[in-house]
């Protein structure tokens, strides 16, 4: 038996791009059109540009419409490109989201402020005043162990009324939390932890948005295929194989940007440094991840 469920609005398989650099250090538009076309060659119907794994707090404003302008170019008009415009003050994001727009996003990522640990209501605001100002399709970013503060349960539900605000990407690892919303709403859920990307689709979700597709597109989005196709036996089989990357890859001691940028270096693909004060992964760690990414790509 074959799974139906509403088109979601930014595709169903998406990947948190890396932004490929210069080994000097500047950015690599290059780069990042050829890692973005592959990306969608095998498998990708949707990028997400400029989030954590592409080490937007270290990219400027004009470098990160630079990004989207770029892909757009590459990948065309088919496939979402959601631009991360998320920051700790309300006004820059909303910039940052109408700029989004004009470099060709199709929607914006908007995390919960940081550092200055907003209440509830504050949190609803912040994204009402974004969703307001921007006339793109807002995704919620949840991720309370960079943020400091969960968009809780009861805030999601209110701000599912909001027209523009569509979608969640759920790394809260609150399983009951995001039934919940599934259940009393129509926000589309994207999984933002490999980990859970077949657990949350099975409950209802629209897809994911996926650290390890950077490596391994064709493999995260066959995963989603196999239960739409009804085998959730090889639904499962697939997510299982890919543990042993997603533990090396977001498992790790060691934010996704680092290892993730790592592997593709191994791979020869676009990638280049991480910016400071991120460092490097060091060469045993690199070995790691060929090693897991050799082992599920193997015939």
């Amino acid at each position: 038996m074959t799974h139906t469920r509403t088109p979601p609005p930014f595709g169903r398989t998406l990947c948190a791009m890396i932004t490929p650099f210069t080994e000097a250090g500047s950015l690599d538009l290059d780069g990042a059109q050829r890692l973005a076309a592959r990306l969608v060659a095998e498998g990708c119907d949707g990028l997400v540009l400029n989030g954590t794994t592409g080490e937007s707090p270290t990219t400027t404003d004009a470098e990160k419409a630079r990004l989207v302008t770029a892909v757009r170019e590459a990948v065309g008009t088919g496939t979402s490109l959601v631009a991360g415009v998320g920051t700790s003050d309300t006004r820059h994001t909303v910039e940052l989201a109408l700029a989004a727009g004009k470099a060709g996003a199709d929607g914006v990522l908007v995390v919960t402020p940081y550092y200055s640990r907003p209440p509830q209501e504050a949190v609803a605001e912040h994204f009402r005043r974004v969703a307001d100002a921007s006339g793109l399709p807002v995704m919620l970013y949840d991720i309370p162990g960079r943020t400091g503060t969960r968009i809780e349960p009861e805030t999601m539900l209110r701000l599912a009324g909001h027209p523009r605000i569509v979608a969640v990407k759920d790394c809260s690892y609150d399983l009951l939390g995001t039934q919940k919303v599934l259940a009393r709403t129509e926000l589309a859920y994207y999984a933002g932890c490999d980990e859970h990307v077949l657990a949350l689709y099975a409950v209802g979700a629209a897809g994911c948005v996926s650290t390890i597709a950077n490596a391994v597109p064709a493999h995260v989005a066959a995963v989603l295929a196999a239960f739409d196709a009804g085998d959730t036996a090889r639904a499962r089989e697939l997510q299982l194989a890919a543990v042993p990357l997603i533990e090396a890859v977001t498992g790790a001691d060691l934010p996704g940007t680092v290892t993730a940028k790592a592997l593709l270096a191994r791979l020869g693909l676009p990638a280049g440094p991480v910016r400071a004060p991120l460092l490097p992964a060091g060469r045993e760690t690199a070995d790691g991840l060929l090693a897991a990414y050799e082992a599920l790509t193997a015939p």
